[in-house]
């Protein structure tokens, strides 16, 4: 912590030759009232700050604006920590609580998605292959099963980061089966992906509340199911509102899922339980709808003690893991991280479950040098609010990335300030373009953590922290802008 009276009182001097009537400068303190105020902030005047910049380094206007939140409304009873480090010199510049575990919220992201991409590579696709069994006899009849076999892709069907409509991949499906002569399956269409076994959307663990007072449940979207088909489960007497998310018992597995999106007029876009059940479906109802019958059911098949030999008719292929990786950061994508840290889990350990995933997440971030003092990661989004992290572990991790052979593609996927995902309705003024992060918000949580790029051209990192905060979300975003800003004269 710096000690910056002398600071203060050597602007105080310089100051009262502008202003014979003010005896002492203008503090950087922030005011006792909230935002609601014209400004919430006892800023200097234009002339004082010019002042200031000309006698204080960028270093000690960092420092005096972290000193000064303390006695901010917002801040002083909040749990907080921050840090700018210098990649270089492998040294802090400014830092507060720096060593005290807090709750990162979706910064999480930031070591399932790094972890992902390590072990993994950039390029990494998933594959849902459509193959069959039997033979075909000269009247185009299939005698056997047609298989779809899948490999937990995480974008399936979704739109995300670029992937096909389920419409596009039952119709490449179609393709094959006609390119194969098969008019007609006598037999079953069957599910086998057991990568991703049991994989159906229920309530997480250490489920937490988000802003609006609404659950939010990681898993696969889709906008192509009958909201006619799903019982709402909304609390009595509440209105529909587009901002709510709202509850419902999905007929696909009698599981209580929720409806991401209220579109008006009856229409909600819902959350998809079962991906490739979905799109087992569709290409059965897809092919009889076309002509050819298909005698048998769609049933899934997890394990398969005595497999039958099948050809390949036709593979999907996701986008990459790099493109799948940008959309996550991007937009905050719980469902992909999830769906990441369950990947790592199944390439490493043979196993699709979380807690593997945790496993080889820990084990990966240990071997890389990762801080694991105050670590606690228990899930690949950071919904969890028992996850845990340093402010200093998470600058350290960001500076190793940097020679990462990946880290150009794991930087771009990072939201940009003003300018792009997450973040761009921060920064609009200073630090646009320059602020490349990973924003994190639950109920009273708000991180962020990256790096910037500074006007004489450095890049630094950064991470910035703050749990159990008075007022709005909106309120402590401008605090982190307030204190992060100084820093980009470094």
């Amino acid at each position: 912590m710096v000690n910056f009276r002398k600071y203060i009182s050597s602007v105080a001097v310089l100051a009262s030759g502008f202003f014979l009537a003010q005896s002492t400068v203008s503090t950087v303190l922030y005011s006792q009232a909230y935002d609601n105020q014209k400004s919430s902030l006892n800023l200097p005047s234009p002339i004082t700050s010019m002042v200031e910049k000309t006698i204080l380094s960028a270093k000690e206007l960092v420092d005096i604006n972290v000193n000064t939140m303390m006695a901010d409304p917002v801040l002083k009873n909040a749990n907080w920590g921050f840090v700018v480090y210098d990649p270089k010199t492998k040294k802090v510049i400014s830092s507060y609580n720096e060593n005290t575990p807090l709750v990162p919220a979706s910064t999480t992201k930031l070591l399932t998605t790094e972890t992902a991409m390590n072990l993994l590579g950039e390029n990494y696709r998933w594959m849902t292959q459509l193959e069959y069994s039997g033979s075909i006899d000269e009247n185009g009849v299939l005698n056997g099963n047609l298989y779809i076999v899948g490999s937990g892709d995480p974008s399936l069907g979704t739109n995300k980061a670029g992937a096909s409509p389920y419409r596009d991949i039952v119709s490449d499906f179609i393709s094959g089966i006609s390119r194969e002569g098969i008019k007609k399956v006598n037999g079953d269409i069957i599910i086998q992906t057991a990568l991703f076994k049991g994989n159906i959307s229920k309530l997480p663990e250490n489920v937490v509340w988000l802003e609006n007072n609404n659950y939010y449940l990681p898993v696969g979207t889709t906008h192509e199911i009958n909201p006619a088909n799903e019982k709402l489960i909304v609390k009595k007497g509440s209105s529909f509102s587009a901002e709510k998310k709202y509850f419902y018992v999905s007929p696909y597995n009698n599981q209580m899922v929720y409806a991401d999106k209220y579109d008006g007029a009856g229409v909600l876009t819902t959350k998809l339980p079962d991906a490739p059940a979905f799109l087992a479906n569709t290409f059965r109802t897809t092919l009889v709808k076309s002509g050819v019958a298909v005698t048998g059911k769609v049933t899934p098949r997890t394990t398969d003690a005595t497999p039958e030999t099948r050809k390949l008719v036709s593979a999907y292929k996701s986008p990459t893991l790099g493109d799948i990786i940008y959309y996550t950061n991007q937009h905050s994508d719980n469902s992909l991280a999830e769906s990441l840290l369950k990947t790592v889990g199944f390439q490493s350990l043979g196993d699709q479950t979380s807690e593997s995933g945790r496993k080889v997440v820990t084990e990966h971030l240990k071997n890389q040098g990762f801080d694991m003092i105050g670590l606690n990661y228990m899930d690949g989004s950071g919904l969890s609010r028992s996850n845990n992290v340093t402010p200093i572990s998470q600058a350290k991790f960001l500076t190793a990335l940097m020679d990462e052979k990946y880290y150009k593609t794991y930087f771009s996927s990072l939201p940009v300030g003003g300018q792009s995902g997450t973040l761009k309705r921060m920064f609009i003024g200073t630090g646009n373009g320059q602020v490349f992060a990973k924003t994190g918000t639950l109920n009273k949580v708000k991180t962020l953590a990256g790096y910037m790029k500074t006007n004489s051209g450095k890049t630094l990192v950064f991470s910035l922290m703050v749990n159990n905060y008075a007022g709005s979300v909106d309120m402590v975003k401008k605090r982190m802008e307030k204190i992060l800003e100084p820093a980009l004269d470094l």
